[in-house]
């Protein structure tokens, strides 16, 4: 069968199971519960069965330094399922030959055309968005056996981490970029001057601003003991072979070494090189990019902590871009602190991205300011 094809009727079943399951109608509430939560609603031994797998798919330890599972998993029994209907992050977990109430439940979701995919091991997950909440993603696992649904969950397992990470990082972009809590002058001065926006909180601080290394440093919550850091660099008229992990760690210690000092100047940023730094390919606002995650310290090693960057080759400016955030919060989980840097980074957007609209609002911004200066002379 056409992948097309059996994709769309995958999708009318999954609409046409939605509809009948929210068929009261009426406005759905605000999905609620930790970010970092899933409930997985699965019968006792079909979940034992499963729950190596699943833990090692959704609940991977990552290091911040301190170890932090980037989703806990708590398993409710079918029975619960009215009572979790309202949280983020759902999982549904059946199998075609079992007799336990929650399989029973998933086996009625299917209809005849995609019960034989299923069987065939042809497909075995299944999202649905704002199910029974808004801003809710509850994910359908349903195998013909709960061996073959066990080597999918193994074989996808960064597939379907991706989608729950995806769809918390959607939620928290929703309350982050709240139009209210934006420095509309910092966006539009960067805008204005060097072609690119990025995000600004109202309690960031444009640090520092230095057109002659195309660098510029925004520091949240300044001389906290939970701090963030961002810089974005740019190169001009570059080609894409500096997207390589040398390069990459040449240009970002260079630049830290240079602007992330102490106010004596003698202790400065770098990276932390007895601590492993991952490098994956990932696609960034739809460009090429490698994605690095590793930890910076100070250089009298007196602190340090997590940072992650993104770096990529953007065609129409000829740019190589890198968006780089750090934390600096020693007696916190950072886990959440990473999520939201992670989400700000990914606001950045360059001027032929931005509509005319948003663009001379954003310039009457300035305008405005200059009139108010003007005015004070």
């Amino acid at each position: 069968m056409d992948s097309t094809v059996k994709h769309i009727k995958i999708m009318f079943t999954l609409l046409f199971v939605s509809i009948i399951i929210v068929s009261c109608g009426g406005n759905k509430p605000q999905a609620v519960g930790s970010e970092d939560e899933i409930i997985v609603i699965a019968d006792s031994a079909d979940y034992l069965r499963l729950e190596a797998s699943l833990y090692e798919t959704f609940s991977k330890v990552i290091y911040t330094p301190q170890p932090e599972n980037l989703f806990n998993l708590t398993r409710r029994p079918y029975e619960n399922l009215p009572q979790v209907k309202g949280t983020k992050n759902v999982l549904l977990i059946g199998a075609l030959d079992g007799k336990g109430l929650a399989s029973k439940y998933v086996q009625s979701l299917l209809d005849s055309t995609v019960t034989e995919m299923v069987k065939a091991n042809e497909e075995f997950v299944f999202n649905k968005y704002d199910l029974w909440a808004n801003g809710q993603l509850v994910m359908i696992l349903a195998g013909s056996t709960l061996d073959e649904l066990d080597k999918k969950i193994l074989t996808e397992k960064d597939a379907l981490l991706h989608y729950f990470q995806k769809a918390s990082n959607q939620r928290l972009a929703k309350r982050l970029y709240n139009p209210s809590f934006e420095q509309k002058d910092i966006q539009a001065r960067l805008l204005r001057d060097y072609g690119w926006m990025i995000f600004v909180q109202n309690d960031a601080k444009l640090a520092k601003n230095a057109p002659e290394d195309n660098f510029v440093w925004i520091r949240r919550a300044m001389h906290s003991d939970m701090e963030r850091w961002m810089f974005v660099h740019w190169i001009e008229d570059a080609t894409p072979e500096l997207l390589n992990e040398d390069s990459i760690n040449v240009i970002r210690n260079r630049l830290t070494q240079k602007y992330y000092v102490t106010s004596d100047g003698n202790v400065h940023v770098t990276i932390a090189d007895d601590q492993a730094t991952s490098y994956r390919e990932v696609n960034f606002l739809d460009r090429y990019a490698v994605m690095a995650n590793g930890f910076w310290r100070f250089s009298n090693k007196s602190g340090g902590g997590p940072y992650l960057s993104y770096t990529f080759y953007d065609e129409d400016t000829r740019r190589i871009y890198m968006l780089d955030g750090s934390i600096f919060a020693p007696k916190y989980y950072k886990k959440k602190l990473i999520q939201q840097i992670d989400v700000t980074l990914q606001s950045f957007v360059t001027r032929d991205s931005v509509s005319e609209k948003r663009y001379n609002s954003l310039m009457s911004v300035l305008e405005d300011e200059d009139d108010d200066s003007a005015a004070n002379l």
